[in-house]
């Protein structure tokens, strides 16, 4: 979480206590100061433990209703923050329960001494702390991020809105129970709320259905521009965020909001308004998921056409290298077996003839072979592999590297490395690292984004053994061709070492490639 200071959180409660004297500012007797630092004071913890906050709130809800109600509403406010951060910060399975504790401690708030519990207080003391709950789960981000930077769609759209808005409703601001100007702002601003609502669809998707309601019943003469505003909304939001749960509690709200709009006192309601309502709502959601579908379709289609790519340079690379490998090999195996043998007979004549300057020369000859030598072996060393630092690099960097760049494609990568491979020889690392990018990138080249991948790299006995596995892709997949170079060079890195490498399908549907490497120099 950002901001993480004990000032942040002083600040929150004091902000806490701040609301609490302006609320009961009016009603305060000798404890009031001390009723607000009491309410107040959890808030100093609601970032870190948002659920606790949220019961101790729901108490405090309970005890100042017989002490001070003025202070009491303060704690049914800050009980609904504490239940927004925590459905934010750990999702379904704790809001239940500080759902539950929020309504039992709103319909006793509600309910007035001495008055009975009536359905609408079940009702309302539900939906109130539910409220801030959907928003936080909300807020957890089933929209992705749009980065697009073009924002001409975001311009046409809310132009667009605001024609629609005011060229079917201005003969009619004059009608209703509010003014000319507060009708003319509510259809405008419902319009421009769609230039927004591909970058926030969730809260534009809110809006629109308060103004809805607003316009319904005080100004139903727009209702209908309002609607059709909204439904756009809706079917922006459809196409924004791929979870069918959002879709489908939107859907069951617009619905709701729909009827409230169509329907009225002398409206008679049979099943075909029903259907046709229905399928009013269900249009712009079923064109919002299909063109969202198609939407990633194309982004999935532009990750593969970047993957290929990095593989077609990758793979120019890996035949240079190859091509160089085998240069060096000859190099080495004719130049310096004879350099090698020039130095010990050059060596052996020396002992032969210790003085004089024959002597002098055979040494000459011995020193400058053994320098000949070495710069051979650098030369060697250039030619195999010119000027890449990453064959040195710690092959847990490259892993995780590597990690986080097939995350970023949309694969959920599991990453596990033993701390012992940090004492394997550097041929072997660098090898296990090479052939754990290749694997990666074959399943995201192959199974797509979506997919969860575990890789295990250990250290043995005797080397390192790899393992890249993945699940069955989470859902159809267009078949990409491929020439194979990958998983032989992937063979021929393993070979160079005396190793081996297998790869084929597992019994889960899914993909798995294994090698073991043993030590070879470093």
């Amino acid at each position: 979480m950002r901001w993480r200071t004990v000032w942040a959180d002083l600040l929150i409660a004091a902000a806490a206590v701040g609301l609490d004297l302006l609320v009961s500012g009016q009603a305060m007797g000798g404890y009031g100061a001390a009723y607000s630092l009491v309410v107040g004071a959890p808030m100093a913890l609601v970032r870190r433990v948002p659920v606790p906050v949220s019961l101790v709130m729901a108490f405090l809800v309970l005890l100042f209703d017989q002490v001070s109600p003025f202070t009491a509403n303060t704690a049914e406010i800050l009980l609904f923050v504490a239940i927004g951060v925590a459905a934010h910060r750990h999702g379904w399975p704790l809001v239940v329960p500080v759902v539950a504790a929020g309504a039992a401690a709103t319909a006793f708030n509600i309910a007035d001494p001495g008055v009975g519990w009536t359905a609408s207080t079940y009702v309302y003391a539900v939906i109130i702390p539910l409220v801030p709950a959907v928003i936080g789960l909300y807020l957890r981000g089933p929209a992705g991020r749009l980065d697009e930077p073009d924002i001409t769609p975001d311009i046409l759209l809310a132009g667009a809105g605001v024609a629609l808005a005011v060229l079917g409703t201005w003969p009619d601001w004059h009608s209703g129970a509010l003014p000319v100007w507060a009708n003319g702002t509510m259809v405008v601003l419902a319009g421009l709320a769609l230039g927004v609502a591909r970058r926030l669809p969730g809260l534009v998707v809110l809006a629109e259905g308060l103004l809805l309601w607003v316009v319904d019943t005080y100004a139903p003469e727009v209702t209908n521009i309002v609607m059709s505003l909204a439904l756009i909304a809706v079917g922006v939001f459809a196409m924004r965020v791929r979870s069918w749960l959002w879709t489908g509690l939107v859907y069951v709200a617009s619905c709701a909001l729909a009827s409230l709009a169509v329907v009225d006192g002398d409206t008679e309601v049979t099943p075909f308004r029903v259907a046709i309502t229905l399928l009013l709502v269900l249009s712009p959601v079923t064109i919002g998921r299909y063109l969202g579908a198609r939407q990633a379709a194309r982004e999935a289609e532009r990750l593969r056409a970047r993957e290929s790519e990095r593989l077609a340079v990758a793979q120019m690379r890996a035949d240079r290298l190859a091509e160089r490998e085998r240069i060096a090999r000859e190099v080495h195996d004719i130049v310096a077996h004879h350099v090698g043998a020039m130095v010990l007979r050059a060596n052996a004549a020396r002992y032969a003839s210790p003085d004089g300057p024959v002597a002098e020369a055979l040494a000459d000859i011995r020193d400058t072979g053994h320098q000949a030598l070495e710069d051979l072996r650098g030369l060697l060393a250039v030619l195999r592999d010119p000027g890449e630092p990453e064959l040195v690099t710690d092959p847990a960097d490259v892993l995780r590297e590597s990690a986080e760049r097939v995350a970023a494609a949309g694969l959920r990568v599991e990453l596990e490395v033993d701390p012992e491979v940090e004492r394997a020889p550097l041929v072997a690392r660098a090898s296990a690292a090479r052939i754990v990018q290749e694997g990666l990138t074959n399943v995201l080249k192959h199974a797509g984004p979506g997919t969860h991948v575990r890789v295990r790299l250990a250290a043995t006995g005797q080397g390192l053994d790899v393992e890249v596995s993945n699940d069955r892709p989470p859902g159809p997949r267009q078949a990409l061709p491929s020439s194979g170079q990958g998983l032989a060079g992937m063979r021929e890195r393993a070979r160079a070492l005396g190793g081996t490498l297998t790869a084929g399908p597992d019994e889960r549907g899914g993909w798995r490639l294994a090698a073991t490497l043993p030590a070879g120099r470093s």
